[in-house]
């Protein structure tokens, strides 16, 4: 099968052929029809990542290159031999992040948890950005059913994504203020989560003032703008005092200073994105104020079954999704790098259209 292939940092993906996939005993063959492209295959093209004053790790250049992609749509197009709930041509949204199957995160249901070297899709094993991808047991394929394939691809990392980050939230009033920080495709998604969950004060902050149009229309209440120069002080002004909840989808050392600046007594903040930098912050405040700050990774195969109901039962403003063909692939890493997507890109196979 073809692949596009990362074969050094920051270097064009080249089209080659790989080996086709093995499903195994228990496993499906999915034939891609869609794949977003996310900020993580942002991160892992450049092979970098900045720890503040740990310095900037450098990932060695890969000695066995992997297809990136792990918002995948596609169609059943081989199953193991013990698989039995699954048929031929069947249309499925596929959750990549794969775990060991044995440890504690795994039996509890936490894939995304494993300690174990990685196997998910993209990461470990081809992803997206090939023709097929296989997955060990059929409960990681998700039924498409009526879904439009643009729009269910991205559940597979920013919908559960954030699905998992707003659970370290709940329970909440729906009309105390919720502050997110970023509106990318991964921020924009959190605000229509959160609008299919009944919250109606979402105040999303963006350095790009450009972006207040599509975060209102994802279900933001309102939308601040943050221009480089905004200080902690001219936003708690703004907000009307300090907040309870924020949720910080760029997560660098900029946003996540002004997250712990916004929090009020017993206040929390939850670090999703992977921009990199690190977080300075007096001690006693943690402890005088009864703070909370925590990490939130990816997601579980329910969180993305959730997010697939809300889909189907129409609760979920859509996203800006800019479609194109899976050959315009390097010109999207480009587009994304610079700035210049509105929600997210999804990738189209030749003669990948799902509809019925």
């Amino acid at each position: 099968m073809k692949a596009w292939l990362n074969h050094d940092h920051g270097a064009a993906l080249r089209c080659e052929e790989v080996p086709d996939p093995d499903p195994g005993s228990e496993g499906l063959v999915i034939q891609v029809s869609h794949c977003g492209l996310c900020h993580s295959d942002l991160h892992r093209w450049r092979g970098i990542s900045n720890m503040g004053s740990r310095g900037v790790v450098q990932r060695p250049r890969p000695e066995n290159p992997v297809a990136m992609g792990h918002e995948i749509v596609g169609e059943i197009v081989g199953m193991g031999t013990a698989v039995t709930g699954r048929r031929l041509g069947e249309k499925v949204i596929v959750y990549p992040w794969f775990g060991c199957g044995r440890c504690r995160a795994c039996l509890s249901g936490a894939d995304n948890m494993c300690r174990e070297p990685t196997r998910s899709l993209g990461f470990g094993n081809h992803g997206g950005f090939a023709e097929r991808v296989a997955v060990p047991h059929e409960r990681y394929a998700v039924p498409l059913g009526d879904l439009s394939p643009e729009q269910a691809a991205p559940l597979a990392c920013a919908g559960l994504t954030v699905r998992c980050a707003i659970r370290k939230i709940e329970p909440f009033d729906p009309t105390e203020a919720i502050v997110t920080i970023g509106t990318g495709g991964v921020g924009l998604t959190a605000i229509s989560v959160l609008h299919a969950l009944g919250h109606r004060n979402v105040i999303a902050l963006d350095r790009d003032p450009s972006r207040a149009a599509v975060a209102v229309a994802a279900g933001a209440a309102r939308f601040i703008a943050t221009p480089e120069g905004t200080t902690s002080a001219d936003l708690i002004e703004a907000l009307g005092g300090k907040v309870d909840t924020v949720l910080d989808f760029v997560n660098s050392s900029q946003t996540a200073t002004l997250a712990f600046d916004l929090l009020g007594k017993g206040g929390q903040m939850v670090q999703v994105g992977l921009y990199g930098g690190e977080l300075s912050v007096p001690l006693p405040l943690i402890t005088g104020a009864s703070l909370t700050v925590r990490g939130s990774i990816t997601g579980t195969l329910d969180d993305l079954r959730d997010v697939v109901r809300m889909a189907r039962n129409g609760q979920l403003p859509a996203i800006p999704v800019s479609v194109l063909p899976k050959s315009a692939l390097n010109d999207a890493i480009h587009r994304l790098e610079n700035g210049q997507v509105k929600g997210r890109i999804v990738l189209v196979a030749e003669g990948g259209d799902l509809a019925a």
